[in-house]
């Protein structure tokens, strides 16, 4: 079971190794950045977006800086204020706006490592350089806010402060980052190599089906493997159009019995491909045996 949590999502900053470009609403695979962060934290009760309000796929609350570009201490006293902790969670979820390949996976992983560790007062993931990740982290909402109001007694204002002054003064554990959770798109040539990143033969598929379901607000795990097939089948055993077709309406299937029934997910879907799949197999035989 995941840890009760909050996130707050860091989306302002000036972008300037991107010429000024909004960055949050930089397109990777067709989904804005920040809507490809949002999607791998959509577990949390209640996320707070600092930067400027913009239609997003998946609800939030906005709030901003004091002053705007302040910098990420200032912009995460401001997410902490808007809100977060009202759910009743002690844990919030920290992260930048900027990257395309975080899942929830990694989110787990440190939601996971913080609960694996009492004394620990924040989860950070570390990169393959061994650097920490301060913006890819999970923080106890106490020490949190213990810790910025101190550093802005300290300095006499948060804005400009660097992150050093926050992690510095918890205790913390460690996460490693998988192959990409970490990489984050601060220039052209990063948001380039990320678009080629996920027209990969290995992943296209997955970051697709993806962007579809976020597109369609679909929260739907079904199995890929299943759907193809049956689509090979309708256009081997039927014709070509028909494996689009088909799969249009098992999905429409799929969703008329959740409806009548209450009941659906992916299970409705494996049932409805099933029995598609074995119309096109009888569909086939018989043309098998006129031939």
């Amino acid at each position: 079971m995941t840890t009760p949590h909050d996130a707050v999502v860091l989306a302002g900053g000036a972008a300037q190794r991107l010429g000024g470009a909004d960055k949050p609403g930089v397109r990777v695979g067709g989904r804005a950045l920040l809507d490809r962060v949002l999607a791998a934290c959509r577990g949390a009760g209640r996320t707070v977006v600092v930067g400027d309000s913009r239609p997003t796929v998946h609800p939030v609350r906005w709030t901003r800086e004091d002053p705007p570009g302040g910098g990420p201490l200032a912009a995460l006293d401001a997410g902490v204020r808007a809100g977060v902790g009202g759910t009743g969670a002690d844990v919030l979820l920290v992260l930048s706006a900027d990257l395309p390949f975080l899942d929830e996976d990694t989110v787990h992983r440190l939601l996971g490592a913080l609960a694996d560790t009492p004394d620990a007062e924040a989860a950070l993931l570390f990169d393959a350089g061994g650097r920490d990740q301060p913006l890819v982290a999970a923080y106890r909402v106490a020490p949190l806010r213990r810790e910025l109001a101190r550093i802005a007694e300290e300095r006499g204002t948060l804005a400009g402060g660097p992150l050093r002054r926050l992690t510095g003064a918890l205790r913390l554990t460690r996460v490693a980052a998988g192959p990409l959770a970490s990489f984050d798109c601060d220039t052209w040539e990063d948001i380039a190599t990320a678009r080629a990143r996920i027209r990969e033969h290995g992943t296209v598929l997955d970051e697709w089906i993806t962007a579809v379901k976020d597109e369609l607000g679909i929260e739907l795990d079904v199995d890929t493997g299943v759907l193809l097939d049956l689509a090979r089948d309708a256009a081997h055993g039927v014709a070509r159009p028909a494996a689009p077709l088909t799969t249009f309406l098992v999905g429409y299937a799929a969703a008329r019995a959740a409806g009548e029934s209450g009941e659906g997910g992916p299970e409705a879907v494996a049932e409805a491909a099933r029995k598609a799949a074995a119309l096109a197999q009888r569909w086939a035989a018989e043309q098998d045996e006129a031939g």
